[in-house]
């Protein structure tokens, strides 16, 4: 079976150095907030571009808590892309404020500016941006929008670490960035984990805030916080991996440029890549008509295609009453109609993508 994502293969890629690092761990016995988790953040930073790195229990908690360290909640419009994985809009939900979902460009599947300018009300805070599928959005109209009316910016950066935008790595550049370790993405640990990058260092102390209870150095409560804490552990496990981490990203764009020239007679949509940006390829998806079908086939060879994502957040149930009415969102509503997403991940082997390959030209 070819997987669409493959975790358990990035662990044995690197097995010896993972497994040392948790016996190191196990054997020292502290588990929580320790050596681990304070050089990780160090590196991390080191390697986004930022000041600062506060790491916590997962990329929905990261969000939560970039929101809450802004002061948004009741009575706030965030504005963010309806096309997305719904852990962005939770999040804005779970803090009490209100999601304003605009559309996508077209051709790229990111977040539209001219969207956003339009969705702006008096009642907006702030506007969170999604690096979709390892591409960055196009941050230079996003930043001119957020700069014009005097909002703050949050990058969702779970799906695009490592990601450049005009020579700086996405969540770099707004006031805060959002990243995810869940075990699929590029840079995964072997469960839940998350962490908050900025420059600013009033920001940086209330997130260590936040993340434990809303303690100060006396552990006495100055704010209502939370729980979320990267543990020992996968903080050890993420450190072998960051190491590896541009390497791998460039397996996948290999991966990337050959579903491209073997594909490109295929009556696919391909998504546009961003000039002057590097695209990390978390996912390679295209666009199809005859999806479902397409699926079963891929399936009928033991190959899984993934579908990100089938409903656009402005239609799902659970948010149709928690959001602003905003325009219409044809893009979105267009894209999670044809878009699939092929098998990539770094271990893909050249005949396990051959196989996808041949059978995409058999369907067709």
């Amino acid at each position: 079976m070819i997987l669409c994502s493959n975790p358990r293969a990035q662990y044995l890629s690197n097995k010896e150095e993972i497994d040392s690092s948790i016996q190191q761990v196990l054997s020292k016995g502290e588990f929580v907030l320790g050596e681990n988790v304070h050089f990780f953040e160090e590196e991390f930073c080191e390697y986004i571009g930022t000041k600062h790195t506060v790491s916590v229990g997962s990329g929905t908690e990261a969000l939560c808590l970039a929101l809450r360290a802004l002061e948004l909640g009741p009575g706030d419009e965030v504005i963010a892309p309806s096309h997305t994985a719904t852990a962005t809009i939770a999040a804005i939900a779970a803090v009490g404020a209100t999601p304003v979902l605009v559309d996508s460009e077209p051709s790229y599947y990111t977040i539209d500016p001219l969207s956003v300018s339009q969705a702006i009300s008096s009642k907006t805070k702030a506007v969170i941006v999604g690096h979709i599928y390892g591409q960055p959005v196009d941050m230079d109209g996003i930043t001119s929008v957020v700069r014009q009316n005097n909002l703050k910016l949050i990058e969702d950066c779970a799906q695009a670490i490592g990601s450049i935008y005009h020579n700086r790595r996405v969540g770099s550049i707004g006031d805060l960035g959002c990243f995810s370790f869940y075990p699929t993405k590029n840079l995964g640990a072997l469960g839940d984990g998350g962490s908050i990058v900025t420059s600013s260092s009033s920001l940086a102390g209330q997130l260590r805030k936040l993340r434990q209870y809303g303690w100060d150095k006396n552990r006495v409560s100055q704010i209502t916080g939370y729980n979320s804490r990267l543990d020992e552990i996968q903080a050890a496990v993420l450190r072998v991996k960051l190491k590896y981490l541009d390497r791998d990203n460039a397996k996948r764009a290999t991966l990337a440029k050959t579903y491209e020239r073997e594909l490109n007679h295929l009556p696919l949509e391909t998504v546009t890549t961003r000039q002057k940006c590097s695209h990390v390829y978390h996912l390679y998806v295209l666009g199809v008509e005859r999806r479902n079908d397409l699926v079963a086939h891929l399936k009928s060879n033991d190959i899984v295609a993934g579908i990100h994502y089938p409903v656009p957040t402005h239609l799902m149930p659970a948010y149709v009453q928690r959001t602003r009415p905003s325009l219409c969102l044809p893009n979105a509503e267009r894209i999670a109609k044809k878009v699939i997403s092929l098998p990539i991940y770094p271990e893909l082997t050249e005949s396990d993508q051959d196989r996808v390959i041949n059978s995409l030209k058999n369907f067709f």
